[in-house]
């Protein structure tokens, strides 16, 4: 069966995974896309009749009546509707996994600058679903306010479940082994250096491609992720809109024992459907799942003297309703050269109003070259100072200030302007760093006033 039969005609009846037919290109673009031909009315929405007996449906991210640059809406055409695709609900274990404002009471853990080691791998088999461990949570998602930073074990494949997060959108990083999110609008693919963007109220399911995976989550209770304004710096760089990539139309005709999972009100349910949700065979609109390669960020820098603010790596930013303010800041550092004249290049030593969960993808971070891993994590909350450990700070006031490429690195951050409360799991974990503050013990005092 050659590629486009088999995106066509789904699954079928044997189930077998949808194999990803490509992508469309742009950010916030409204897009159309039909997997069968005629499957997409058109000059209308909602026709009495739809070609192939499909049913349409409207599934909208935003208010109907929110600014046309904040609206967010997509119709979807597909084989049952999904009141079909619903059902009994009843509640579930949740597991590891904590919605704001939970793990407020959580931890009795002082306040601090901390990391974590990598998560390990488990030899058990868990989905996303039963994966997820969560780290901090920030906010109320009832309020629509904050977000929550989640470690995700996978190392099973959703086969016949299927999940949808009513409290937030899912930012998915991926860190070690690749991802397949089979989604009600296509299939993505991400790889360590990529991350997947899963709007609220999306239904997907998650397949490992790799023996096992493991991903840092950003749960957004906020208004959805949007490109930052870039100011002064203008039309380009920083993350262009071509660089992020959309599925097309790709849908499963599945008959068979599956099951719902819904993220709602802070809770986990589950209900028995008797089909894959996954049957939407053409849609239109600008509310849809998205992928972006992070090495595709181009980076904006000091090419004289001193360091700019970390907001010129911000890649995506869910904001506030205080202009300037964000729910939510992504920021990555990437890749990039360092030629600042007189000028101390690391991060500055800082406080800062906002809260900054920070991970490693892969490579080395230059602030903190020892003890912050790939997979690791630090936080640093709000007003709690940090900034480069002391081999960092010598090395960078003592070396030549030669042009110098920070290669093969990729790290990023989680900012959000509320205070990040850290979990029982996170508190207990036998990964924290106990001796973190250390790093900094060794800064020696300079100070000498007869040298002026």
């Amino acid at each position: 069966m050659d590629l486009e039969t088999h995106i066509r005609h789904g699954a079928g009846s044997q189930g077998q995974p949808l194999i990803s037919p490509g992508y469309m290109s742009g950010f916030g673009n409204s897009f159309e896309t039909e997997a069968l031909p005629g499957a997409l009315p058109i000059g209308r929405n909602s026709p009495q009749k739809l070609a192939y007996g499909l049913y349409a449906e409207q599934l909208s991210g935003s208010p109907f009546t929110a600014p046309r640059a904040s609206n967010e809406r997509s119709w979807l055409y597909r084989i049952r509707p999904s009141v079909k695709h619903s059902g009994r609900y009843r509640k579930v274990d949740k597991g590891m996994l904590r919605t704001a404002p939970a793990a407020r009471d959580e931890s009795s853990l002082p306040i601090g600058q901390l990391r974590w080691g990598p998560i390990e791998l488990p030899k058990e088999q868990l989905t996303f679903v039963t994966g997820l461990r969560t780290i901090t949570t920030a906010g109320d998602a009832d309020t629509q306010t904050g977000m929550a930073a989640h470690v995700a074990l996978v190392t099973a494949g959703m086969d016949n479940e299927y999940l949808f997060n009513a409290d937030g959108e899912f930012l998915v990083v991926a860190q070690q082994g690749r991802l397949r999110f089979r989604t009600e609008f296509g299939v993505i693919d991400i790889e360590p250096g990529e991350i997947c963007v899963i709007p609220r109220g999306v239904v997907f399911q998650v397949q490992p491609l790799d023996r096992a995976a493991r991903a840092y989550v950003c749960e957004n209770y906020g208004g959805a992720f949007t490109l930052p304004d870039r100011g002064p710096i203008g039309a380009n760089c920083l993350a262009n809109p071509r660089d992020f990539l959309t599925p097309v139309a790709a849908f499963e005709d599945f008959e068979g024992s599956c099951r719902m999972y819904a993220k709602w009100g802070g809770e986990l349910y589950q209900a028995e459907i008797g089909q894959s949700p996954l049957d939407v065979v053409a849609w239109h609109g600008n509310y849809a799942p998205f992928k972006y390669d992070l090495r595709r960020f181009a980076p904006v820098n000091a090419v004289s003297f001193d360091h700019p603010d970390p907001s010129i790596f911000t890649v995506l930013t869910a904001p506030s309703e205080t202009a300037g303010t964000a729910n939510v800041d992504f920021v990555i550092f990437p890749e990039r050269w360092n030629v600042a004249e007189n000028t101390f290049r690391p991060p500055w030593y800082h406080r800062n109003i906002m809260s900054e969960f920070m991970g490693l993808i892969y490579g080395v971070y230059d602030a903190k070259p020892q003890g912050f891993v790939p997979g690791g994590i630090s936080l640093h909350n709000c007003m709690l100072a940090h900034g480069p450990d002391s081999e960092a700070f010598e090395r960078a006031s003592n070396g030549a200030l030669e042009p110098v490429k920070l290669t093969g690195t990729m790290a990023f951050m989680f900012e959000t302007r509320f205070p990040q409360r850290v979990t029982r799991y996170a508190a207990e974990s036998p990964v924290l760093d106990q001796d973190y503050q250390d790093c900094w013990a060794d800064l020696r005092k300079h100070f000498a006033p007869e040298r002026g």
